[in-house]
């Protein structure tokens, strides 16, 4: 067995990423994945750059907290730590020093995100400028493409040179990102392992797009251990998938056998705090080989722990929260606004306002698109009140006061998300 203070890389296990904002959610995570029964990996350290940023921790910080807790409960099993959203080479070398193994490459940022929306002149001529940089392309022209269990690829001129023009400068700087994670981690004598994250788009990946990415990456000898296509419908964070289940679950299954097929390597779902209704979906098309990522929604069961054990506290964070939202949702894909949801003064019961800002399990048709608004605001709003002179040792005070509260409500929570995953495996 690893020990439990050393993180490892877990490979293809089936896994889950435990999104820890303060620090202190690791019991309540842990209880909930030994209440599943060990068939799913914890990753237990993992942050983004972006949310250290805004919560004021560091590498350390992330990796420390997990350490102590893990260390405390004895724990004894295999578990990953994840290096989030890494854009660029610094982000990499505060990471690795501190031990983390699974990097998660993060290139939005050089992805065309009106691709699909251009016309083929548009195309051709976009094509032109970055096809120094994407030598690939006449593999694919013409080609035709039988995925063993899954989907026919043709791969015409046309969406080969779209697909240029979208991923290529990403697909290039996740090369370049990549042989540097191996490089350094070499150096440090370390183990590694990468994810690739393509999920942050506006528009969805297609099968043909991802089978590109994946194969180059694959062909260039990186570690890919797991791979975030931006998938159909709409996953919103805080909130259950909105879409069609069973489109989704189709494209799901074609998805895993282009994974399958060049890898085997995991298929991810990130924004994945919350959706309920596609983890059995999700579980099952991918046999599986599948990792789950969640961050911000152990933030917001922190926060009903806040309404049980100070409701002053609670009103004040929802205010705040409110006053924070339009300036902090900037770079979240979320739909609610605050008109949606009364201000804390116009609900007397505690409860109700529980139930208007924080609840989840809403009696609707699975996928239908049910959004909490209330919910989404105070996602959105993390770093602002964590990173408060005032509310944010107050929200920290009330968990270290009440620790076991915040375990049993996390593992409630985690436990209907990783019971629905076990239902289709």
């Amino acid at each position: 067995m690893a020990s439990g203070t050393t993180s490892v890389a877990l490979g293809t296990a089936p896994s889950f990423g435990f999104g820890d904002r303060l620090g202190l959610a690791t019991p309540g995570h842990l209880a909930a994945l030994k209440a599943e029964g060990g068939s799913i990996r914890g990753i237990f350290a993992q942050q983004s750059i972006r949310e250290m940023t805004r919560t004021k921790r560091s590498p350390m910080d992330v990796m420390s907290a997990a350490i102590q807790a893990l260390d405390i409960a004895g724990y004894r099993e295999k578990w990953g730590s994840d290096a989030d959203h890494l854009k660029i080479e610094k982000d990499v070398d505060v990471t690795a020093a501190v031990g983390f193994v699974f990097f998660t490459i993060d290139p939005s940022e050089h992805v065309d995100q009106q691709a699909d929306n251009y016309d083929a002149a548009t195309v051709a001529a976009k094509f032109a400028s970055v096809r120094e940089q994407t030598p690939w392309t006449s593999q694919y022209v013409g080609k035709t493409v039988k995925v063993p269990a899954g989907p026919t690829l043709k791969f015409d001129e046309l969406a080969v040179q779209r697909a240029a023009v979208k991923y290529g400068k990403a697909i290039a700087h996740t090369l370049y990102l990549a042989k540097y994670i191996a490089q350094t981690t070499k150096a440090r004598g370390q183990a590694h392992e990468i994810e690739l994250s393509v999920d942050e788009t506006q528009q969805p990946t297609t099968l043909a797009e991802h089978y590109i990415i994946a194969e180059q990456c694959v062909k260039s000898g990186m570690k890919l251990v797991s791979l975030a296509p931006r998938f159909i419908g709409e996953l919103e964070k805080g909130v259950d998938y909105k879409g069609d289940l069973a489109k989704l679950e189709k494209s799901l299954k074609d998805h895993a056998a282009i994974a399958r097929h060049l890898g085997p390597y995991k298929l991810s779902l990130h924004s994945g705090s919350d959706k309920l209704s596609m983890y059995t979906p999700f579980a099952r098309a991918t046999q599986g080989l599948f990792h789950v990522k969640t961050a911000g929604t152990s933030y917001l069961e922190a926060l009903r722990v806040v309404a049980l054990h100070d409701e002053k506290l609670f009103r004040e964070i929802i205010d705040f929260s409110r006053q924070r939202y339009d300036t902090d949702k900037a770079t979240y894909h979320v739909s609610a606004t605050v008109a949606g949801v009364p201000v804390s003064k116009d609900v007397k019961d505690v409860k109700e306002l529980e139930r208007l800002y924080l609840e989840l399990w809403p009696e609707v048709p699975a996928g239908k698109g049910f959004t909490k608004p209330g919910r989404q605001i105070l996602h959105c709003t993390f770093g602002s009140v964590l990173t408060d002179a005032k509310l944010g040792p107050a929200v920290r005070s009330v968990l270290v006061s009440e620790p076991k509260t915040y375990e049993q409500v996390l593992a409630e929570h985690f436990g209907k998300h990783l019971a629905a995953l076990r239902k289709g495996m």
